[in-house]
């Protein structure tokens, strides 16, 4: 059941879900959001209980189809391994709902976004903050008809937003995967982040944030950007081999996938404002800030069965932070547990193939799901 001041559209193989301006979304900083769409897409199907519902929540640089190919662009899936039939988030036994984020560059409202005049946004865009992607994703799911979600999951910027709305909403998320994140931005994470920025800015074509009525993209300063992010994504082993690769060729550019077309398709379908928009909500992200100043008591209460993956060889995330994470969980009473998993492909390490992660994470879901009764086999 669709509320009544919310119609679901699509257009160009993007579906949204548009809210009148009767029900704006309100922010952290006090403006009110209206009117707003947010653009997503599910998989599998909702039972007659309506308590198999697992929202996915993605990262930076990625999107809302986690399990089906981008009408868009024409990219494959993001996350094969884990989101699709007899995979660890089986969509024959869940309900599966990824929405672009509020900001982001699929179809969600964002600075592109035509405004009330009807220009787009650009810098006039409210500031962000992980807590008003959120609160956004709660209306999805509230006109969704979906009262409680049995899952929440996310990596990175996704990471994050599943803390959110295990703290925020603890009645609400009965089990939460926090991937590769943290709680808290780390310095060296917001050092990379302004970096990109600047690159951004300091784009001739980026026009103050206005590129967009001047028929410009400032494509050479977000490809710097992607460059930072896509760095700052491999182990310390992966990047001493690409610069070793490069001078035995002598030449100054590092080996990494920018060098083909993965950066040119990352540019052509993501928004430079919003990069400015989401990393910065990134950097603001500390849960134990809004606490007090201790993380424990952002849980503190809460139901939710938790479970924090780091890898060894992620230091964008390392594992320290992640086991911080669980110390707080654990301090705050939850039902929380670790695991760190041996791998040499850095922070990306849960977009390829792991095994032990991927066992891992089934085991977690498939004790959770029996736990609210739903069934280990597969189909509705």
């Amino acid at each position: 059941m669709i509320h009544a001041a919310a119609r679901v559209q699509a257009a160009g193989g993007v579906r949204s879900l548009a809210f009148d301006a009767s029900t704006p979304l309100q922010l952290a900083n006090g403006e009110m959001l209206a009117p707003l769409t947010i653009a997503f897409e599910t998989y599998g199907a909702l039972n007659a209980d309506r308590t198999n519902a697992v929202l996915v929540c993605h990262a930076l640089t990625t999107d809302q189809f986690v399990a089906g190919p981008n009408p868009v662009t024409g990219r494959p899936a993001w996350w094969p391994r884990i989101v699709g039939p007899g995979r660890p988030i089986d969509t024959n036994r869940f309900f599966v709902i990824c929405a672009n984020v509020l900001g982001g560059s699929m179809g969600t409202t964002s600075p592109a976004t035509p405004a009330r005049d009807g220009q787009p946004y650009g810098l006039r865009f409210p500031p962000l903050t992980i807590a008003d992607m959120v609160r956004a994703q709660s209306m999805l799911v509230e006109a969704l008809g979906i009262q409680s979600l049995f899952l929440v999951i996310g990596a990175g910027m996704g990471g994050m937003q599943a803390l959110n709305w295990a703290s925020a909403y603890p009645k609400r998320v009965f089990s939460c995967v926090t991937i590769a994140s943290a709680a808290r931005q780390s310095a060296q994470n917001i050092a990379l982040s302004e970096l990109g920025r600047q690159a951004v800015m300091a784009d001739p074509d980026w026009r103050g944030g206005a590129y967009y009525s001047h028929g410009v993209r400032p494509a050479k300063g977000l490809a710097v950007a992607r460059v930072a992010t896509q760095v700052a994504s491999f182990s310390e082993a992966n990047v001493r081999a690409r610069l070793g690769a490069a001078h035995q060729r002598e030449r100054f550019a590092f080996n990494a996938d920018y060098s083909t077309g993965a950066t040119s398709s990352f540019i052509e379908r993501f928004d430079a404002n919003s990069y400015l928009y989401l990393s910065r909500a990134m950097d603001g992200f500390d849960l134990a800030g809004d606490f007090g100043g201790r993380l424990a008591n952002a849980f503190q209460g809460g139901s939710t069965r938790h479970c924090v993956f780091a890898f060894t060889s992620d230091w964008r995330f390392p594992p320290s932070e992640s086991r911080a994470l669980a110390r707080a969980l654990i301090a705050a009473g939850a039902d929380a547990g670790f695991v760190e998993i041996e791998s040499e492909n850095g922070h990306d390490s849960y977009l390829g193939e792991e095994p032990q992660f991927e066992a891992a994470l089934t085991g977690f879901i498939d004790a959770n799901a029996s736990a609210r009764g739903l069934s280990l086999n597969g189909g509705v």
